[in-house]
């Protein structure tokens, strides 16, 4: 009976793939948002794509909710459950970043997005599609434990780069932009972009944590 009080023990691990492949699948897709949300510059569109990128944000927090409700119910799991949910929470949190990226452009309107912007947003897609190849190789984590490996360590790398991408845009920012406002508006936008992708480097350190428990 499916309401029997020992269908409660029964495996639930293979909900969790899907679920993980689901919540990859958001980051990718709201990190190619945001970039193309990048082209324009009017206040209209701009608040378009922040709508966009909120949608897929809501649909992510639904996806790790449901994530954390498996979690609390299933007897057994393909990992530990501090090690699912850390992961999870992971992407998620990259996700808010890129969302976060997004209101603020919206809010804010900055006259121009530097071409640093670009650059910073094509590290987030980059460090996105890692994230979704190796999560989706965590159904067998023992036949593809190298290439997850290999995720995380681009995502490591691609958050270095993100780094000195947005080190030199601060100096020279500082150097020739002369108006306070604008300054400011830009700054903050370019931090919450950088810290995005510190975010997603945390996905791949959270990858690790699980290589060293499973293979």
């Amino acid at each position: 009976m499916n309401n029997s009080f020992f269908s409660r023990f029964a495996p639930k691990q293979p909900k969790f793939f899907p679920l993980l492949n689901s919540l990859a699948d958001a980051l990718a897709k709201a990190a190619d948002t945001l970039a193309e949300g990048l082209n324009y510059d009017s206040p209209e569109k701009r608040a378009e794509y922040y709508k966009l990128v909120k949608d897929i944000e809501r649909n992510a927090d639904q996806i790790n909710n449901t994530i954390h409700d498996e979690l609390a119910s299933s007897f057994i799991t393909p990992f530990d459950r501090e090690d699912i949910n850390h992961l999870a929470s992971a992407i998620d949190d990259t996700i808010d970043g890129i969302n976060s990226v997004a209101k603020r452009i919206s809010i804010y309107n900055p006259k121009a997005l530097p071409e640093e912007a670009a650059k910073l947003a094509k590290v987030i897609q980059e460090e996105a599609a890692f994230v979704v190849k190796a999560i989706y190789d965590l159904v067998d984590v023992h036949k593809h434990g190298a290439n997850i490996r290999k995720c995380a360590e681009e995502l490591h790398d691609l958050e270095n780069k993100g780094d000195d991408i947005y080190e030199l845009f601060i100096i020279r920012l500082f150097e020739e932009e002369k108006d306070g406002i604008e300054l400011m508006k830009v700054k903050e936008i370019m931090h919450e972009m950088e810290q995005t992708t510190d975010a997603a480097e945390h996905v791949g350190k959270c990858l690790k944590s699980i290589l060293v428990k499973y293979i």
